[in-house]
């Protein structure tokens, strides 16, 4: 590049000028006449640049700081830097330059200077994305791009020469197919391991610096995907759907048994949901206008046998004890090997931590951090399994729970996914026992008079929230007792109970009725969620905790109170929704290799809690039954099954049952 200064020449002046980088800090000397990002190479300054100095990415943008610094003993002056240069004259990138700053690789060091680096020109920067609750996380990139020249013909030796001669880098393997290149090309490079060298992982024609990865979370009900760019975290498109796997089974073992008793079922089930991450992927580029061959990278979490179906592995021994995985830990592949079509793109899948305990919970914990806090939380993900994980960054146990799909809807006997039309709020007047209720799609309350005209969809039903807050509403109204039972003799009061053949219901709207099995089905799932909360908390010799987090759809939606009333968690001062954990986690793994190692250590010292064959969760599940905040009489009180702990105040330690942390 053409040095705009005459006398800024290294040959024609040895002299070496100080320079000062911020906010890191560096400080060190560089020869006159070198340009910032030269003099940022050479001290090990974090400044990112794709094209290697050549003005096309605009990367390299830096901010010169002018003024005296006493405490580096620098006076920093505009003319210890070259002036505006032709290639900043010229610059078009797709990041526009900015008054008061410059490009690292143009302008050139003539004198002591202090330099800031911005955060968007740092390559390990840190992000905050609030669409997607992502926290703040910096960025440690796993892939990066090096613009190189070539003469004519191109072959893979001079590609290596070109890297190494204009970047000073080299690689392990081979370069993928490099036929087609004209004078010159982007080298796409994979960093595996800290101390290892990189592999090369794409080759482009000209210059490319849009390098693009795809987090997915592979629920057993909706698979959720992100395209992220990998430089900067921005998310560029989000989508999902309904997994297809469904019409095999809407709960996991159903589709484990599906496989036990089908020939081929593994890989009808495998085909199915590895035909959605396909079409997923198109959808996300077709709407983020970007190209497929750009994507270099996924990370899958998903439950157990999720992570078993899309890898092809048997998930036929997660279905009975002693649960073992295929794999132990995270697992490499490339999206080619799972029939992804995407040419140029690795994938990382998140490790399992049991038998029913999978990634999607190992991503949910990186993305809550409970093993970076000194708080005790309680991180539950509910589906038709209910993930916990409890601890702090003393200990963490993490337990998977039977939940059935009941609060999701199902199993209810007016209950529906959450569309338009499902009731999702419900309020009971104590003394009338007269409902009112709000819908999806509608903000009016149904005693709104003009609520038919504000919701023309209807009232079609009632959806996993919505049932959670009628029965919780049932029973602070009295209308459900302790043992969970509608109480017949209030028919002499309300018109709202009525008989239901040898059993009673309650009428919220025209033909929705909450009937007594819709009850039984309630308790069961939220007796086995707090028979395996209460479990954890035994073994870690707790009995109240600091937060609970509730990830996942269920927990977006579902009133803290009301759970809490239900029993359904413990009593908590703070109770929060983070979404859909698990997804963030995913875009944390594949934004930074630091947080994949970290997720990775993480895992490794979680200690596993098997529901399944702990003697106690059975005690425990009978104990949860009951409905310990509604109406009991004086001779129901010693056998009902309200034994739950509503005591808030400091957590108070038990003598742990469960084995030294890290071991299962």
């Amino acid at each position: 590049m053409p040095n705009t200064n005459p006398d800024s020449n290294p040959d024609s002046n040895p002299d070496s000028n100080r320079v000062v980088f911020t906010p890191s800090g560096q400080v060190g000397s560089v020869a006159d006449g070198a340009t910032v990002l030269d003099a940022a190479r050479e001290l090990g300054v974090d400044l990112d640049s794709v094209c290697g100095g050549r003005g096309l990415c605009g990367r390299c943008q830096i901010v010169p700081s002018f003024g005296s610094f006493a405490k580096w003993a620098i006076d920093s002056e505009a003319e210890n830097l070259s002036g505006w240069t032709s290639t900043e004259d010229g610059y078009r990138g797709k990041r526009p330059l900015v008054d008061g700053q410059r490009l690292g690789c143009a302008v050139h060091i003539t004198g002591d200077v202090v330099i800031d680096v911005p955060a968007e020109s740092q390559i390990h920067r840190q992000v905050i994305r609030k669409d997607l609750n992502l926290g703040a996380v910096s960025i440690d990139p796993i892939y990066s791009a090096h613009y190189v020249e070539l003469p004519d013909g191109a072959a893979s030796d001079q590609l290596t020469t070109a890297l190494t001669e204009q970047w000073g880098l080299t690689f392990d393997g081979e370069l993928p197919d490099v036929s087609g290149l004209g004078s010159s090309a982007t080298i796409v490079l994979r960093r595996m391991e800290e101390a290892a060298a990189p592999v090369a992982a794409a080759v482009f024609d000209g210059f490319v610096d849009a390098l693009h990865g795809v987090a997915v979370d592979i629920g057993s009900t909706t698979i959720a995907a992100h395209l992220i760019d990998l430089g900067t975290g921005d998310v560029l498109a989000s989508s999902g759907r309904m997994n297809p796997q469904i019409r095999f089974g809407e709960d996991l073992m159903s589709r484990v048994s599906y496989v036990m008793m089908n020939p081929g079922g593994d890989k009808e089930l495998t085909d199915a949901v590895r035909g959605a991450l396909s079409e997923l992927v198109a959808e996300l580029v077709a709407e983020a206008h970007s190209d497929p061959a750009h994507i270099l990278d996924m990370v899958l979490v998903g439950n157990p046998v999720m992570h078993h179906l899309v890898l092809g592995f048997d998930p036929t021994p997660l279905g009975q004890s002693p649960f073992p995985l295929a794999i132990d830990g995270s697992f490499h592949t490339t999206a080619s090997q799972l029939d992804l079509g995407l040419d140029n793109a690795s994938v990382y899948v998140a490790p399992c931590i049991a038998g029913h305990v999978g990634a999607d919970t190992a991503a949910a914990i990186l993305a809550e951090g409970p093993h970076r806090s000194e708080r005790i939380q309680l991180l539950v993900d509910v589906g038709t399994n209910a993930e916990i994980v409890l601890g702090n960054s003393e200990q963490l146990l993490a337990a998977s729970s039977p939940t059935g799909p009941a609060f999701e809807g199902a199993q209810i006997s007016a209950g529906q996914r959450a569309t338009a039309g499902a009731i999702e709020r419900v309020s009971i007047d104590r003394q009338t026992l007269e409902p009112r209720f709000r819908v999806i799609g509608c903000d009016a309350w149904s005693d709104d008079p003009d609520f038919e005209q504000l919701n023309p969809a209807g009232v079609t039903g009632i959806c996993g929230s919505g049932i959670i807050e009628v029965l919780s509403e049932m029973v602070s109204a009295g209308i459900i007792d302790a043992k969970g039972v509608i109480r017949g003799e209030l028919r002499a009061t309300s018109p709202r109970v009525v008989a239901d053949e040898r059993t009673f219901s309650y009428v919220l709207h025209d033909d929705i009725h909450i009937i007594q099995a819709d009850v039984r089905a309630i308790q069961l799932a939220k007796a086995a969620l707090k028979a395996g909360i209460d479990l954890l908390l035994e073994h870690a010799g707790l009995e109240t905790v600091d937060e609970i987090r509730l990830a996942g759809a269920f927990g977006a939606h579902i009133d803290p109170a009301h759970a809490i009333n239900l029993g359904l968690i413990p009593p908590c001062d703070e109770v929060g929704a983070v979404g859909n954990s698990a997804g963030v986690g995913a875009v944390r793994a594949l934004l930074s290799a630091e947080q994949r190692r970290e997720m990775e250590a993480t895992v490794s010292a979680v200690a596993k809690i098997e529901t399944a064959i702990e003697p106690r969760f059975q005690e425990l599940f009978v104990t949860a039954l009951g409905f310990a905040n509604a109406p009991q009489s004086e001779e129901d009180k010693n056998e009902s099954a309200g034994g739950v702990n509503t005591r808030g105040g400091r957590r108070r330690r038990r003598r742990p049952t469960s084995q030294p942390k890290g071991e299962s």
